[in-house]
């Protein structure tokens, strides 16, 4: 699993303004996220299926901030910013295990 997607904290949020919901949003994002397994790539398409999902997670983060633009707080900035780091680093590692020959062509 990648680590860093492990130690985010999920507890409820009860979303009383429109900025707790897009954080809830985004929380829920990383819970998701934290469930890839990247040392379970083996082939082409694990890791075809696991650039995908980083994709559309980095996609549904770019539509929250779009959606809550004018509630954007120093929180869910922040939050989409984490994820979005979490989300290349994951690339990077993916890129790193393709590179080192770890996949199969």
């Amino acid at each position: 699993m990648f680590s860093a997607f492990s130690s985010i904290d999920y507890q409820s949020l009860r979303a009383s303004t429109p900025a707790e919901t897009a954080v809830k949003r985004l929380n829920g994002i990383g819970e998701v996220l934290s469930g890839l397994d990247i040392s379970a790539i083996q082939t082409r398409d694990d890791t075809a299926r696991a650039l995908r999902t980083l994709d559309t997670a980095d996609k549904c983060i770019r539509m929250i901030l779009t959606e809550f633009r004018t509630e954007r707080t120093k929180d869910v900035v922040g939050e989409a910013t984490r994820l979005i780091d979490l989300i290349e680093a994951a690339r990077d590692e993916i890129s790193g295990y393709r590179d080192c020959g770890s996949i199969p062509s």
